[in-house]
């Protein structure tokens, strides 16, 4: 039995980018940043569900580091709205809704 291509557009799960300005926190070293856009990759098996790209995150002055978004978590405030940088509140509010629709409830994080 073969599965049609309408059948298999409902099974693939849809890319959802972090929004830039987002504050992630690294699940392995803790180390916490803001994401600076997407960096396209030519070669390797490392990229996100888009197949083309990693993370860019900005990590101090001028350092900055490319991760997986399932390498991140999200850092949110006390109500868990999702934390940004130069954004006014309802777009925080929307960027959750946003996020929240494409990755788990372990993916989200209240900033220390």
């Amino acid at each position: 039995m073969t599965i049609s291509k309408a059948e298999q557009l409902h099974t693939v799960k849809r890319w959802v980018r972090i929004l830039d300005g987002t504050k992630v926190r690294f699940r392995e070293d803790r180390r916490e940043g803001i994401i600076n856009g997407l960096t396209k990759l030519d070669m390797g098996p490392c990229r996100n569900s888009d197949s083309r790209a990693q993370c860019r995150i900005n990590i101090g002055d001028s350092d900055w580091t490319l991760a997986l978004e399932d390498d991140l978590l999200v850092l949110t405030d006390v109500d868990g709205v999702v934390l940004m940088v130069k954004q006014q509140g309802e777009y925080c509010r929307v960027a959750t809704q946003h996020l929240q629709a494409a990755f788990a409830a372990d993916q989200f994080v209240k900033a220390a």
